[in-house]
């Protein structure tokens, strides 16, 4: 870019830039979304399970949901509101992904306070899984078996249990069965990997953002 571009790019109100911003991201959006995170068909779970299956092998798995706490700074007015329970103000990124680490849905904007179930509970992800419109197939057979089950999400022990998302049992000593079940859970559920590579991409989420209230949903 030429540097009397840039100057004059510099000389902008901050009011402009963030419109500019708002309307750029907007654009990409809609322009890229269908390729980049689609809305979800009944083809695209299938294949995502038989992913989960043959890569950590875990069957009837449609995705892995978690939350990760981006740092930023206290918006002004705010109380603790974005105060969490590490201990630092952070806003949530709630997202699912594949047996890739590839996001299949975000929600991004919710208090640090709240906990994942709570920003769960309130998500249009569970809206639209409740009211069987996320295009999940119906029951299938676990590989191997005559075993009818459903196809879930999987997610830590901050989630409810439900008929679509499978958590970890809880408690200690716990019987072989359901040790089993719960490493062969947390085997699956590659998050780490996937907030890992977002972070290595945009480093900047490793630092504090200045921003205000914001909400955004992806789906």
């Amino acid at each position: 870019m030429p540097f009397r571009s840039l100057a004059f790019l510099f000389r902008m109100a901050h009011t402009t830039i963030r419109k500019i911003v708002y309307e750029v991201c907007q654009a990409i959006w809609e322009e890229m979304n269908q390729e980049h995170m689609p809305y979800p068909t009944v083809e695209r779970h299938l294949s995502i399970a038989n992913d989960f299956f043959l890569k950590w092998n875990f069957p009837n798995c449609i995705g892995c949901i978690d939350g990760k706490h981006i740092r930023i700074r206290c918006p002004p007015n705010s109380g603790s509101m974005f105060w969490n329970y590490k201990h630092f103000y952070s806003i949530v990124l709630q997202a699912v992904s594949d047996a890739n680490g590839r996001f299949l849905y975000i929600d991004v904007g919710s208090y640090g306070k709240q906990s994942d179930g709570g920003i769960f509970s309130a998500s249009s992800l569970m809206y639209h899984l409740e009211n069987a419109s996320f295009n999940v197939p119906h029951k299938r057979k676990i590989p191997g078996t005559d075993v009818l089950a459903p196809l879930v999400l999987l997610g830590d022990e901050a989630y409810p249990l439900k008929v679509y998302l499978m958590r970890p049992y809880s408690g200690r000593g716990l019987d072989e069965q359901r040790e089993v079940c719960n490493y062969r859970l947390s085997r699956a559920r590659i998050f780490e990997c996937a907030f890992g590579i977002l972070c290595a991409k945009w480093r900047i989420l490793k630092k504090k953002l200045n921003v205000t209230q914001i909400k955004l949903k992806l789906l």
